[in-house]
């Protein structure tokens, strides 16, 4: 029962998370205050990555886009957490939440120690942590960095734990964005971002042995790439093909590491696409859209994994496409979507 008419109660199935929130904050930011890692991406109503299946209890919903949850799907049960607040007690059901007994969610301050132009928007960050503060995280997870005025910003550490204590964040410039713009602007090293992590569900499921899809889009290729190391590092044999995405062939920014771990990672294929090649690009290879290209080489999903990480409208089509006209099981699929327009606001 809620502790007062002014609180309820959330219970997040399969996991057994519970967490408790006021009348009047939103779902996903009682989740947070309390370490309970729900899933989001923009955090304004605009991406549905924080989309959910409400199974019992009464929410209301703040201003947000019908492209992120339609009138059809709220009227089937769907809540989108960063716009909802609840009327009463509360079950919901998201798979991407993790188990209790997670790492611990911390906050500390990180040191910039490098930071390295990949592309021409690319930024890699190289973040050292006090000597004195353990950070705890499975490869594929997410940190925030704390803005001075309370704002968030999400990023996938794009290096497996046991290749630190160092931190390693890719940040794409959004022009306009407030701190990509610091990012790409005046941010020097040894300045001192505040974060906070480890968060997110999007890690490798080593209880199966099925064959891997990791699909990236752009900078989702950060959460992939610490897979990928951390596959090598427990030696993990399964036959894993990554199909990255970009505009151009400079967005696949560490295209020669990829081909550097497939020469060592026998079990490791590699499928790099580019939608909107240029002539003077010179692209020989595949063209289109990421998604159909697993859908070309891998017409049956059935037996299969997936882990996706990129733009929203890139993890939901493969979410649907997958499924529908593949045969993934939708237990199966694994994504972290983040969007650009979190960076605006």
């Amino acid at each position: 029962m809620s502790a007062s008419a002014s609180q309820f109660s959330v219970l997040v199935q399969p996991s057994g998370r519970a967490f408790s929130v006021e009348a009047s904050e939103t779902l996903l930011a009682g989740g947070i205050r309390q370490g309970v890692g729900l899933p989001y991406g923009c955090k304004d109503g605009a991406c549905g990555s924080c989309k959910c299946k409400k199974i019992s209890g009464t929410v209301v919903h703040g201003n947000h886009q019908d492209k992120a949850l339609s009138a059809e799907e709220e009227a089937a049960g769907m809540v989108l957490t960063c716009c909802a607040t609840a009327t009463s007690d509360l079950v919901l059901e998201s798979r991407q939440v993790s188990l209790e007994g997670a790492l611990p969610v911390r906050k500390m301050p990180a040191r910039i120690s490098s930071m390295l132009r990949a592309s021409p928007d690319v930024i890699q960050l190289q973040l050292q942590l006090p000597a004195s503060e353990s950070f705890q995280y499975r490869a594929g997870q997410y940190l925030d960095v704390l803005l001075r005025d309370g704002a968030r910003r999400s990023y996938s550490m794009a290096n497996a734990p046991h290749t630190g204590p160092a931190l390693e964040l890719h940040i794409r410039h959004m022009p306009g964005g407030r701190f990509t713009d610091l990012v790409f602007g005046s941010m020097k090293e040894r300045d001192i971002v505040r974060i906070e992590g480890p968060m997110g569900s999007f890690f490798l499921r080593e209880d199966s042995d099925k064959p891997l899809v990791l699909l990236a889009s752009g900078t989702g290729f950060a959460p992939i790439k610490a897979l990928i190391e951390h596959m090598q590092e427990r030696q993990i044999t399964r036959p894993a093909t990554l199909f990255w995405g970009g505009r151009r062939p400079h967005d696949l920014y560490m295209d020669e590491w990829v081909h550097a771990q497939c020469a060592v990672m026998p079990n490791l294929g590699y499928v790099p696409v580019v939608s909107d090649a240029l002539p003077q690009d010179n692209w020989s290879g595949r063209t289109g859209f990421v998604h159909q290209a697993v859908l070309e080489d891998f017409p049956d999903l059935s037996g299969y994994q997936v882990y996706a990480c990129g733009a929203p409208v890139v993890v939901e089509s493969a979410q649907r496409d997958f499924s529908h006209l593949a045969g993934l099981d939708e237990a199966e699929f694994f994504a972290d979507s983040f969007t650009s327009e979190a960076d605006k606001h």
